[in-house]
């Protein structure tokens, strides 16, 4: 089954076709004919949720569009261009990668610095996104545990990657170690960003409620050789806060995901 349409109105932001993993000369296969199509919103963005049991390769999905990796066979386009690792998308992980011998203010403005940016207009630039962010008054703690949460510590991330405007964010289950008052607050802001920035936001998690209220499309992929099963089109309003989760729509939605995962588990 492939998951692309083909609508040559419609300018495609990610494409990845006929994708190949194999490690081991070919004896361990971790994709296998895997296909996806993210179709450009002007003036939206798209949030899309890869769900998944362990192992499944959803991580590897993100590290192609990254440019972080290559696969073994097939072909991954980031708006009609073959990744080189150039193309403008930025990556949030798990794992807290700020620096922790910069402040705060010097993580968020290292992007823009690197770039050539002039050091002042990259200060100023970067003090707005930190308050956007919710990160005011903490420009010059260093960003590190226990100076900084662990909430606090992806804000950081996320303004890093925010500020340089990228059309493309990659978010790697950015909140599974966050208790669940922090892990809704973050899954706030990030609709918050998703309205105001329109980015494409590619983001991956084992949580199907986390899945089901901040995406507006779903993909399940099944376990290795895998492969993309099924696509759920999330039919909420786009404003949404936690309230939705107790809506008869949003419960609809949660179990037939739920249903579809279980049914990939072995018999």
């Amino acid at each position: 089954m492939s998951f692309f349409i083909d609508d040559p109105l419609l300018q495609n932001i990610v494409e990845l076709r006929n994708i190949t993993q194999s490690y081991d000369d070919g004896k361990s296969v971790i994709l296998d004919n895997f296909e996806l199509l993210i179709e450009d919103k002007p003036d939206q963005g798209q949030f899309v949720a890869l769900l998944g049991m362990s192992g499944c390769g959803k991580s590897t999905v993100l590290r192609y569009i990254a440019g972080l990796q290559k696969p073994t066979s097939g072909t991954v386009k980031v708006k009609n261009e073959l990744v080189d690792g150039k193309n403008r998308v930025n990556m949030v992980f798990q794992q807290y990668s700020s620096l922790p011998w910069y402040t705060v203010l010097e993580n968020v403005a290292l992007g823009l610095t690197l770039r050539g940016i002039e050091k002042k207009q990259a200060i100023d630039k970067s003090r707005k996104m930190i308050e956007w962010v919710g990160l005011k008054g903490h420009e010059n703690k260093y960003a590190q545990y226990p100076l900084l949460s662990g909430g606090q510590l992806q804000r950081v991330a996320i303004a890093r990657s925010l500020i340089s405007n990228p059309e493309i964010l990659l978010m790697d289950e950015p909140f599974g170690a966050l208790d669940i008052e922090t892990r809704q607050s973050m899954q706030d802001l990030l609709l918050e960003i998703w309205k105001e920035y329109h980015t494409t936001i590619i983001f991956v998690t084992h949580d199907v409620s986390e899945a089901v209220y901040l995406a507006d499309d779903v993909y399940i992929m099944k376990k290795s050789p895998s492969k993309i099963i099924k696509h759920i089109p999330v039919s909420l309003p786009l404003d949404r806060d936690y309230r939705i989760k107790k809506s008869n729509d949003f419960i609809g939605i949660y179990r037939e995901i739920e249903d579809i995962m279980l049914s990939t588990l072995p018999q």
